[in-house]
């Protein structure tokens, strides 16, 4: 998740728009990834709440983290709909108004383009949390995982094996939710796949391995 959401900074942060309708067709698909990017942090913090990563010591900081996450992409969100909200539209005014000539439509544009361009900012800088947080729960996870097992009898570790590396801890988690496995057809040849039910990308060879532990 910390690619997609500095994906998204990116993109915010190097928009190029004109105040008006230009500005509304390219604050829209953010705004809408956002969101997006929102629920999928809602989903995985569901799927950590419910799985057995919060009996492991100090797991409780880990799903903070990750609440944070979801915070600060729901304030990007946010932050990107006072966008559209400062965005100066060219409707007709009501009747008995006289209509904006061209000197009143720049001083509005021009009176609008710093508050629209301080709330992006404000949107780079929650997007830039998030993927932060997302890094460092996964370094927080990882280390908790291999402490625990550090901690664990030396029959008890000789039985389970090494810890999960990171990329099978979020496929367990994934799978946790719900997944399923289907054969799709590619060039006539059948290929495994796996699928969660929130969307979380599992290659099949690290499904494999999880399955044989």
């Amino acid at each position: 998740m910390a690619h997609d959401f500095e994906a998204l900074k990116a993109r915010v942060r190097d928009i190029s728009y004109t105040p008006g309708t230009d500005a509304l067709r390219h604050i829209s698909p953010l705004l809408l990834q956002a969101q997006d990017l929102t629920a999928t942090a809602l989903v995985r913090l569901s799927a950590l709440d419910n799985s057995t990563y919060t009996s492991v010591a100090g797991s409780r900081a880990g799903l903070e983290l990750m609440a944070s996450v979801v915070s600060s992409s729901s304030l990007a969100g946010t932050d990107l709909a006072h966008v559209v909200l400062a965005n100066p539209y060219e409707g007709a005014q009501f009747a008995g108004y006289p209509a904006d000539d061209e000197a009143v439509r720049t001083v509005r544009h021009a009176e609008a383009i710093p508050k629209m361009n301080g709330h992006l900012d404000d949107a780079v800088h929650q997007l830039d949390l998030c993927a932060i947080g997302c890094r460092y729960l996964a370094h927080g996870i990882t280390e908790d995982l291999t402490t625990a097992h550090k901690n664990k009898p030396a029959a008890v570790q000789q039985t389970t094996g090494p810890a999960p590396t990171a990329a099978q801890y979020d496929a367990l988690t994934a799978l946790n939710g719900g997944g399923y496995l289907y054969e799709s057809a590619t060039r006539g040849l059948g290929a495994t796949r796996v699928a969660t039910n929130d969307g979380t990308r599992v290659s099949i060879a690290t499904y494999r391995a999880l399955e044989k532990r």
